[in-house]
C-alpha cells in the first residue's frame, strides 16, 4: 500500500462536494503551475489557501495521470512540480493550449461523474443549471459577456479562502463558461467572414 492509497479519498464515501473540491483544487494546481513554472507543495498551499498535504496528495495525483512531472530540484528536500514537458524535438513544450486542455478535461470527467452519480445526491440538489446559447456576437462583445459573467460571480469568490462566508447548506459549485465562435465545416461552403460561397 502506498502513500496515495492511504490519503486517496474513499471512493464511497466521497460526496458530490468533495469530488467538485477535487477539481477545483487540481485545476487551481495546474493553473499555478502553468503561470509560475515549478512549485512544491508547501508553495502551492502558500499561494492557493489550501493546506501541503492537500496539495501534495493532489500534485502526486496530477503526476500519476500524466499531467506534471518532478521539476529538477536546487538542493535540499523539497520536491518542486512542473506541467510535463515533452523531451523529442518534434514535440513541442506544454502550451497555454496544452494547459486549456488538461483543465477541460478535468472539467468534463468532473461532468460526467455527476451525471452518473446525480440521483445519490440530496433531493434538492439533483439537479444544474447547464444550459446553452448561440448568439451573434463580435469580438469586442463576446468579451465584454465574459466580463460580465465574471463580475456575476465575484461577490462568491473569496468563499474558497473564507469558510465563515459561506452559507448553510452551501456546496462548492463547478462554474464553467466556454465562449467561442463557431467556425463552419470546411465542407459547407461558408467562408470564414460569414459569406457563402457563390
Amino acid at each position: 500500500m502506498t502513500e496515495d492509497d492511504v490519503n486517496a479519498p474513499n471512493d464511497r464515501t466521497r460526496s458530490t462536494g468533495e469530488e467538485l473540491r477535487e477539481h477545483e483544487v487540481r485545476t487551481a494546481l495546474l493553473r499555478l503551475l502553468a503561470e509560475v513554472g515549478a512549485v512544491t507543495a508547501t508553495e502551492a498551499a502558500s499561494r492557493l489557501g489550501h493546506s501541503s498535504g492537500l496539495c501534495s496528495f493532489h500534485l502526486r495525483q496530477l503526476a500519476r495521470h500524466g499531467f506534471i512531472e518532478e521539476a529538477p530540484r536546487s538542493g535540499g528536500r523539497a520536491r518542486p512540480w512542473r506541467i510535463k514537458q515533452h523531451h523529442s524535438a518534434a514535440e513541442p513544450a506544454a502550451t497555454e493550449d496544452q494547459f486549456g486542455d488538461l483543465a477541460r478535461g478535468l472539467e468534463d470527467e468532473s461532468w460526467q461523474r455527476w451525471l452518473a452519480q446525480r440521483d445519490g445526491a440530496p433531493a434538492d440538489w439533483r439537479h444544474d443549471e447547464a444550459f446553452s446559447a448561440v448568439a451573434y456576437l463580435t469580438p469586442e462583445e463576446m468579451s465584454r459577456v465574459a466580463d460580465v459573467i465574471r463580475r456575476a460571480l465575484a461577490p462568491y469568490q473569496d468563499r474558497e479562502q473564507r469558510p465563515l462566508a459561506r452559507p448553510d447548506r452551501a456546496l462548492p459549485v463547478a462554474l464553467i463558461t466556454r465562449l467561442f465562435p463557431l467556425l463552419p465545416h470546411e465542407s459547407d461552403g461558408t467562408h470564414r467572414d460569414g459569406e457563402t460561397a457563390g
